[in-house]
């Protein structure tokens, strides 16, 4: 499997010298991007008893699909995970009756059992990376296979119309280290979520919990402003494991990152599931839609099957998940920061 993926990257590295990519580089890294998830997801998804011949059918079917189909595979891919993450939280949480009460299991527990019922969970503790901004890491606790959803980032969306409302605005990056862009403009803002907490409650943001030693209490002061005038909140479990995407560093140069960004547009159709969404969006803009996840482009037994052409439009709340570039186990989850990444401030200049 690495072998046949190294030989992708090889062809990757090819099309970074050409002066097509110099001068489009940005858009032709994001198309690169998606096409690595595209292949790691699909991997993913064929299970534990994938073969080499699995691996080099799918990156055979990645040189052949087009950009909107592999966009919409790996959405289906990860929206498969994070469905799977979900049953097994309610499992674990609610109890086997009618009554919608959750169990009164501490953070710490229920990280314990999310583990033992998927392979892993994540730690936050002092980072490995010699860096003086990398204080805390995120750290992978078990094995997680390649192309799992490791983390999922957390906090307030904002789209591009709302860039002023972010706490610092303008100079957002420079006070603000768990902001993070995608490549279409929305960025979430991860500082109000903190750890998270001990509860399954309503959340606007305003409700800090376990804050950050190094939090700016300016920033702060504006943000829970902010969070009272433009976020509608939203009932969510606090105590989620895996919304802990945040802490991940970048690693240095000698070090080799071994999880990647992954847009993922999650369908607010799916109601049952949007408690263990650890996002709210800010501002009453109109909610983004995207056309709904058809039928598996790629499925095990049915190999030619496609999209399904009739898929309508969903509202879709637009988040970030972090996804497992090879086989980890026991070890800090280290994040490449996209060449397609842009901050705020370069965007408002």
């Amino acid at each position: 499997m690495a072998f046949l993926f190294n030989k992708f990257q090889d062809a990757v590295r090819i099309l970074a010298k050409s002066p097509t990519f110099a001068r489009y580089r940005r858009k032709l890294q994001f198309e690169d991007d998606i096409n690595l998830l595209f292949m790691y997801t699909s991997y993913n998804r064929l299970g534990k008893n994938a073969d080499e011949a699995d691996a080099e059918e799918i990156i055979d079917m990645a040189s052949k699909a087009s950009f909107t189909d592999q966009q919409m595979q790996v959405q289906e891919n990860v929206h498969f995970q994070i469905k799977n993450f979900c049953t097994v939280m309610d499992e674990i949480l609610l109890p086997g009756s009618a009554v919608p009460v959750t169990r009164p299991i501490k953070r710490a527990e229920l990280s314990l059992r999310l583990k033992d019922s998927i392979g892993y969970s994540l730690d936050v503790k002092p980072s490995q990376i010699p860096h003086n901004e990398a204080s805390q890491g995120l750290y992978l606790n078990g094995e997680a296979n390649v192309g799992a959803v490791i983390a999922i980032y957390p906090g307030v969306i904002y789209s591009p119309s709302y860039y002023r409302y972010i706490p610092g605005y303008p100079g957002v990056d420079a006070r603000n280290r768990y902001l993070i862009t995608r490549y279409d403009g929305i960025v979430i803002d991860a500082q109000p979520w903190g750890y998270g907490g001990e509860t399954r409650e309503m959340w606007d943001s305003s409700t800090m919990q376990d804050p950050r030693p190094d939090t700016d209490e300016t920033m702060l002061g504006k943000a829970l402003e902010n969070s009272q005038v433009g976020c509608s909140g939203e009932i969510l479990e606090r105590r989620n494991p895996l919304a802990l995407a945040h802490f991940a560093n970048h690693p240095t140069e000698e070090t080799v990152p071994n999880v990647m960004v992954c847009p993922y547009d999650f369908p607010l159709t799916e109601k049952d599931l949007r408690t263990y969404i650890p996002n709210i969006s800010f501002g009453n803009a109109e909610e983004q839609k995207v056309r709904r996840l058809g039928s598996s482009w790629f499925r095990r037994g049915s190999r030619n099957s496609r999209l399904d052409d009739s898929d309508s439009d969903v509202p879709v709340l637009k988040t970030l998940v972090l996804v497992a570039t090879k086989a980890l186990c026991d070890e800090e989850v280290l994040l490449q920061r996209p060449l397609w990444y842009y901050s705020v401030d370069e965007d408002e200049d």
